[in-house]
């Protein structure tokens, strides 16, 4: 029950967090996995620097 409620609680956010950096909104869903969210957070802070295939031009 406690993984229910710490996965919401992660999830929402980037949910509304991810567009601002360009990801499609499903790769919010990374943070359900066990250190998904430090990942996903990594990413995020280090997008300028990164090319993602399929979404960057």
């Amino acid at each position: 029950m406690m993984y229910i409620f710490f996965a919401v609680l992660f999830v929402v956010p980037m949910w509304f967090l991810v567009p601002q950096f360009r990801l499609p909104q499903w790769a919010a869903l990374i943070a359900i996995i066990p250190f998904g969210i430090f990942v996903l957070l990594w990413v995020m802070a280090f997008r300028d620097k990164i090319k993602i295939p399929g979404i960057d031009q």
